[in-house]
This record gives structure tokens, sequence and C-alpha cells, in this order.
């Protein structure tokens, strides 16, 4: 096992995120992961993740929608920046109500916080995996990218963004042996999903027809299943969804 390759996991303290990084580390992976504020959170994370598959764990403030913070993060770890394999784009918030009442401020920062991050973090490592002609970019989006949500436009508006992002970039990349998919998510039991009503959860759940809202840890499960997947696979939009859609 190559105990030197490296995964680069944003808004890896909770959720998805953190379940991806033990499924990478649980493999042989050390990992590289970051948080926007809930540091003290990710550095227990890290601890716990280092402690028990015996791996290397650092952990990073990061604002994905600040290029300025990209770069001091990719400065940082210059050091291992060769050594990455897989990058995943996880880091994201949703916003929920009608468009009418968003205000602007709302508007650029789920924009910026779920599109433009994935833009600054993909700028910021393709120049190492292009010298190494390797790597696996993996960006999470959801079903709402491709259908669309009443009350979630502007996340469905970001997230069908990603999806058209990680076709396009993995045209671009294929020659170079880099592939870009975009994992579309149904209903994930994260803390995204907290504002449902048990009412609302139920009525979730009978419309999905395997009967059940996915677990961080399947979610998890399905990110490094696809950074394994043959690089002729790219430029696609993977969905994860129990057969919802």
């Amino acid at each position: 096992m190559n105990n030197s390759k490296y995964a680069l996991i944003t808004g890896a303290s909770r959720g998805i995120g953190n379940a991806a990084a033990r499924q990478f580390a649980k493999n042989g992976y050390n990992l590289i992961l970051t948080c926007r504020k809930n540091y003290d959170l990710l550095m227990s994370q890290c601890a716990d993740i280092s402690s028990i598959y015996n791996v290397k764990c650092m952990g990073f403030l990061c604002d994905g929608s600040s290029p300025d913070s990209v770069r001091i993060l990719f400065d940082n770890i210059k050091d291992f920046a060769d050594d990455i394999e897989v990058l995943v784009n996880n880091a994201g918030i949703s916003i929920v109500g009608l468009l009418q009442d968003m205000s602007d401020d709302d508007w650029r920062n789920i924009v910026d916080s779920n599109l433009s991050s994935v833009f600054y973090m993909c700028r910021a490592i393709i120049p190492s995996f292009l010298k190494k002609k390797h790597g696996r970019i993996i960006n999470v989006s959801s079903v709402w990218g491709e259908y669309g949500a009443s009350c979630e436009v502007a996340y469905s508006a970001t997230k069908g963004g990603i999806n058209s992002f990680s076709r396009a970039l993995g045209k671009e990349l294929a020659p170079s042996g880099i592939t870009v998919n975009a994992v579309a998510f149904g209903a994930v039991d994260t803390e995204m999903n907290s504002f449902l009503s048990d009412e609302e959860r139920d009525m979730l759940i009978d419309e999905i027809p395997s009967g059940h809202i996915a677990t961080p840890d399947e979610a998890g499960h399905f990110i490094y299943q696809v950074s394994q997947l043959e690089p002729y696979i790219t430029g696609q939009i993977l969905s994860f969804n129990g057969g919802w859609f």
C-alpha cells in the first residue's frame, strides 16, 4: 500500500465529508481535511481518525468561498500537494425559502460557498495533478441540481452549475489522465435536512423507493467508490438517490 497518498476533502468536520474521510482513511489514504467554522470539531475528528486507522490526518480552517483562503491552504500544504490523489469538493450550504425573499448577500453567499469554492479548489489542485498526469476530482452535487427544488432555487442553481462544471472540466482534463465527476445525492441524513419535521420526513421516506434516507456512511462510501472507478469514467453525474429520481 502506498502510504504517501493523500485525499483532500472540504467540509469534513461532520456529515458526508467526515464519513468520506473515514472511508478513505480505512483504505490507507492520509488526509487533508478542511472546514470553515468548526475547527475544534475537525481537529477532534482528525485525532480520532489517526488513532483508529493509523494514517496522517491534518485539519485546516479554509473558507472555500474565498480565493485568498484557498491560496493560504495550498501554501500550507505545498509539501504534500504532489501526494494528493483525490480532491473531494464537499463543502456547501443550503438556504430554504422563497426566491423573492432572498437577499443579495444570501445569494452571493450560497453561490460562492457552493459553486465558486469548487472553482477555487480545482484551480489550485490541477497543476500538481497535471505534473503526474493523474488525479481524481469528485464534486458533491444533489438531485436538485438535475431536477430543481421549489424553495431551494439558489441551492438548485449552484448544484446545477457544479454538474455542468464537472462535465466540462472532465472533458478538459481527460487527455491528462485526470477524472472529474459529480455525485448527485438524494436525501442524506445530515444537519442540512434537520429542518424537516417528523411528518415531512415520513412523507419524504414514502417517496423513496428504497424506503429510507441514506446515512452519511453510505454517502461517504459512495464517494470513495467513485474515486476508484476506471479513468474512462469522467465528466459524469453519478446519482445516489435510492431510486427517488
